[in-house]
């Protein structure tokens, strides 16, 4: 019995001291910081990073005060805490960022700057606390914006240069042959488990939270703040899986979350998709888009849920773009519970023209949009939604369900194919709450508007087959609910309609040949 309690006893101590050890904390003050931000921390930090790392692990704590740092790179199951009142604030000068590390700058693999804080290969890594990171950013971005062509090569553009001999450039490839790229914020490559929490980051050099091949990821809670600025988008996860953000705040100088995996034969030469991201209780204030999928989507995007964020002073709401040469598809996508107020340009944006290309046959460097889903969305914008597909592969499968917008105008939609829109209220300034041209299999069930136009048709068809019109109650003040025009306009059906206040429910150009079908059910026609 005594040698029962004895073993009991031994093997309390020892759990005890092993779990003691696994939760360590390293204060990096004792490793040499100074928190005055009087002298350079790198080293002091790598100690005790490695000092960890001995252990199998711990936190390294930041108290209170002000540090300054170059760059810092995490290893497996290493927290860095950052407390309430400690900011960390990364050096301005470029050499702080030597030597180049395996990276990726707009969906290309290089060579190039370490990023601030900086993970490759690890497993469970943390940056969690109250405090601020400043990434002082300034400085890249004068570099970058009074870059001009021609100038003598920098000693980093030299070293850029013999590093990346044989990188696979992508088809515009001007940024790798400057040579100068600036380095995330925090990048974490080939990383699992990886958690971001609760700090607050300004000013970061270039995208600033950018994780890149990796899986099981999860952003909570923070904040980003980032002036007017070159290409300082807020959160970039890129060719991830199992991807969690939320209950962030974010105003940057770029698009606040973007979604990517990879640009043209780089990206489709990795063919990493972007796959499982959850976005949800987010607000998104300065920045050119709240939620950004592309334009790097070579890998391919699917199975995303974008829900219950608030865009307010963004230039665009949702957007999705992309354009020839990059191939890979983007599908699966949900958005849904979502207020947008100030939107500068589009609440809702699906482009596969962002950059000017010329018609190529289908191949591996043809994109594709299919099975997109928009639902319980207001908005108070600029345009309400532009769609616009390539001829050669039209955007395919879009819904809209519980829509209620306030806008200049309305929706655009132009070569796409299966688009539907249910019980979306769209009231205009100016024109048609919805334009549509090249349009396949268009099913538009109980879209109305407050705000009729006497020059403007509600719904404006142009170049459409196939399309099904019903559950329409137009006030009594419209004049022309249905325009149809174009020598391609066929198969259009209305049924259980109700016309009787408005003086022409359909206007129907010469240019129309064949006839519309009435099934029972419409007043008025």
């Amino acid at each position: 019995m005594k040698n029962l309690i004895k073993a009991i006893i031994f093997g309390c101590v020892f759990l005890f001291c092993f779990s003691a050890n696994a939760q360590q904390y390293y204060n990096v003050l004792q490793y040499g910081a100074k928190n005055d931000s009087s002298k350079l921390a790198t080293q002091a930090i790598k100690k005790a990073i490695d000092a960890a790392v001995k252990k199998g692990g711990g936190t390294i704590y930041f108290p209170a005060g002000k540090y300054l740092t170059g760059a810092i790179h995490l290893k497996s199951n290493i927290t860095i805490f950052i407390d309430a009142g400690a900011e960390l604030h990364f050096s301005d000068h470029f050499d702080d960022y030597l030597p180049m590390v395996k990276s990726r700058y707009e969906g290309v693999d290089v060579t190039s700057f370490s990023p601030l804080f900086y993970a490759y290969k690890a497993e469970n890594i943390s940056i969690i606390g109250r405090g601020i990171i400043d990434g002082h950013g300034k400085k890249w971005w004068d570099f970058v914006e009074g870059y001009k062509e021609g100038q003598p090569r920098s000693k980093w553009q030299n070293t850029f240069d013999e590093l990346n001999k044989e990188i696979t450039l992508p088809d515009d490839p001007r940024q790798m042959k400057r040579g100068f790229l600036r380095p995330p914020f925090i990048q974490t490559m080939f990383c699992k488990n990886v958690l971001i929490d609760g700090i607050t980051i300004r000013n970061s050099p270039f995208w600033t939270v950018n994780p890149e091949f990796c899986e099981n990821v999860k952003i909570h809670a923070v904040t980003i703040n980032n002036p007017h600025s070159p290409n300082t988008d807020g959160i970039n996860p890129e060719s991830c899986k199992n991807v969690h953000i939320s209950d962030c705040h974010i105003s940057v100088g770029d698009d606040c979350i973007t979604i990517k995996s990879g640009k043209d034969e780089p990206g489709r030469k990795m063919a990493v998709p972007a796959e499982n991201y959850v976005i949800t209780n987010c607000t998104m204030l300065s920045g050119h888009g709240g939620v950004v999928i592309g334009s790097e989507m070579s890998g391919d995007v699917r199975k995303i849920a974008i829900s219950n964020c608030v865009f307010d002073g963004t230039d665009r709401g949702i957007r999705i773009k992309t354009a020839r040469g990059r191939g890979g598809v983007v599908e699966e996508i949900r958005v849904s519970n979502i207020i947008m107020k100030n939107i500068k340009q589009q609440a809702i944006v699906l482009d596969m023209q962002y950059a000017k290309t010329n018609i190529e046959p289908v191949s591996a460097r043809t994109p594709r949009f299919k099975n997109i889903h928009f639902s319980n969305i207001t908005g108070q914008v600029n345009e309400a939604a532009y769609l616009n597909g390539l001829e050669e592969m039209p955007i395919e499968n879009i819904t809209f369900n519980d829509i209620n917008m306030d806008a200049k105008t309305g929706f655009k939609i132009s070569a796409a194919d299966k688009i539907e829109f249910h019980n979306v209220q769209v009231n205009t300034e100016i024109g048609p709450s919805l334009m549509a041209s090249k349009v396949n299999n268009l099913v538009i069930n109980g879209l109305k508007t407050y705000q009729p136009h006497a020059n403007a048709a509600v719904v404006d068809l142009r170049n459409v087959a196939d399309v099904f019109l019903y559950n329409a109650f137009p006030t009594k003040d419209t004049t022309t609910y249905l325009k149809l025009s174009g020598a391609t306009t066929k198969n259009v059906t209305l049924g259980n309609n109700n016309f009787k206040n408005i003086k022409a429910a359909v206007k129907k150009e010469q240019d129309v040949s064949e006839m519309i079908t009435v099934i029972s059910g419409d007043k008025g026609q």
